[in-house]
């Protein structure tokens, strides 16, 4: 059932191709313009690099949100969905991976490129990889509860914002912070061991609450 899922969804990801690269074009073209709008000062840049990679991947996961749920709760997909015996479960579950296969896991893996232009080295790009890995991932299931909250509204936009921003504090700031230790020559074990529970934690029961919230939007 879940194989099944993520087969469909990943194909519709795909045939939507321009909603597929909205994110990962946004997060390059920030990124790169950041240096260029606050000077060629590398050690200015070394203090924004970590910080502004994971706010600029926080706002790119941010864009292909609203539409997660939406779409299948206006063509009636959803209420099919309702009627299987498995029920919503894993059809959340496939379509939140799918949204981090195609949104949140391409901004992990072109972060270290990125991170050149800050003067990063190249002692911390393993360290940023699996750091954004973590936080996508949480950014992906914990901004679903938020899309399944505001799916029943025309202009559920902004209210989603509000709505999963608090969610991500923590993990930016953790996350980041991994980071930043490293290069003042601290251990990031402490800093990655929350993002990884944070994740953990979202991954285990964000489709619940999110199956929930969504059985109330199609039935209510």
């Amino acid at each position: 059932m879940f194989r099944t899922q993520l087969q469909r969804e990943l194909l519709l990801s795909f045939r939507s191709a321009h909603d597929l690269a909205n994110p990962l074009i946004f997060f390059v073209m920030i990124t790169c313009l950041l240096p260029l709008a606050v000077g060629a000062d590398t050690a200015f840049l070394l203090k924004l690099a970590t910080g502004m990679i994971w706010v600029m991947a926080l706002l790119a996961s941010l864009l292909s949100l609203d539409q997660l749920f939406r779409s299948d709760y206006e063509d009636g997909t959803l209420d099919q969905f309702l009627l299987l015996p498995q029920g919503l479960f894993w059809s959340v579950l496939a379509k939140i991976v799918a949204h981090w296969l195609v949104s949140g896991l391409p901004l992990a893996l072109i972060s270290p490129l990125l991170a050149m232009m800050f003067g990063l080295t190249a002692t911390v790009y393993s360290l940023l990889l699996v750091s954004l890995l973590l936080g996508t991932l949480y950014f992906s299931f914990v901004g679903a509860i938020g899309a399944a909250l505001t799916v029943c509204l025309r202009q559920g936009g902004l209210l989603l914002s509000l709505i999963i921003m608090p969610l991500y504090i923590p993990v930016l700031i953790f996350g980041a912070g991994s980071i930043t230790q490293v290069l003042e020559g601290y251990s990031a074990a402490g800093s990655l061991g929350v993002v990884a529970a944070l994740t953990a934690f979202a991954v285990a029961f964000s489709p619940l609450v999110i199956t929930a919230a969504l059985r109330i939007g199609v039935e209510g």
